[in-house]
């Protein structure tokens, strides 16, 4: 299937997912909120990858969000009471655009495989919301990321501070939020939001490539687990992260699994894992698939 904004491969249970418009500066325009989810539920739901990546073209990885997405649809009037109408209800179709923009970027977290972000240039406004729904986060030396709303009169409203307060201390945040300053991928190394740094894009689609590899060759029930805990622990205190991994591993822990990768690796060969089954679409005969 074919995109506006990403160009979109599936090789060796790796999917590539590639913002694909640099002359725009890979600007996210209306079809960018349509089309991530699509992708990542289509990916996620059948099944057909192990981890995703999210690489970029051009100078940047993105602009962020065009202004086009908050375009007002309604039909243009004179009528002072069509218009005072229309002004009543502004409020409540805007935050139907912002929590459909949200759930764009929470795909990312709520999909049950690992997301990496490969990133090059800059990483502007929108752009942070999406990376840090992203599990993994790796930089070229000369990237930088913006929180660039507050330079346009806005507060950040995708799902950037939600997750980043827990990726970066308070101040820190506070101080990106405010000022709307450029961190550099030496800085966001160094307080530990991003994993690590390549010297330019090549090499860091060769070295992300391989680290999803690494997670493509691991079992993808024990992965699917770990990211579901670590989500769950990070939003829940201690005692109920706990719990939670004891009921998970109570229902989901497959000795079988475990007996496969420990004979593959006396064996020294690659284990035969199964994969996590695609997501039911709809209820058939009554028959457990």
């Amino acid at each position: 299937m074919s995109y506006k904004c990403f160009d979109v491969t599936v090789k060796n249970k790796i999917a590539h997912i590639v913002l694909n418009r640099p002359e725009k500066r890979n600007s996210m325009i209306p079809e960018f909120w349509d089309e991530l989810p699509d992708i990542v539920r289509e990916l996620d739901g059948n099944a057909q990858a192990r981890v995703i990546v999210i690489s970029s073209t051009g100078p940047h990885f993105t602009s962020g969000i065009d202004t086009a997405v908050f375009s007002n649809n309604a039909e243009p009037s004179d009528d002072p009471k069509v218009i005072e109408k229309q002004n009543r209800v502004h409020g409540a179709k805007l935050y139907d655009t912002v929590n459909y923009l949200q759930q764009t970027f929470t795909c990312l977290e709520e999909c049950r495989v690992p997301v990496l972000a490969a990133i090059q240039g800059g990483v502007i406004g929108g752009g942070v919301d999406l990376i840090t729904a992203c599990d993994m986060r790796y930089m070229t030396a000369d990237s930088f990321l913006t929180i660039f709303e507050i330079n346009i009169g806005m507060t950040a409203d995708v799902g950037t501070f939600p997750r980043i307060t827990k990726l970066l201390p308070e101040g820190v945040v506070k101080e990106l939020a405010y000022t709307g300053r450029r961190m550099s991928a030496v800085e966001a190394k160094s307080l530990g939001f991003i994993n690590a740094i390549f010297a330019d894009q090549e090499s860091l689609l060769l070295e992300v490539m391989k680290i999803a590899e690494q997670i493509a060759n691991k079992a993808p029930l024990a992965i699917y687990g770990s990211k579901r805990i670590i989500n769950y622990s990070r939003d829940h205190s201690t005692a109920d992260g706990l719990d939670y991994i004891g009921i998970w591993n109570a229902s989901m822990l497959q000795n079988a699994e475990i007996m496969e990768a420990m004979t593959a690796a006396s064996e020294k060969r690659a284990a035969e894992f199964v994969d996590i089954p695609a997501k039911r679409k709809k209820m058939g005969t009554g028959i457990v698939d």
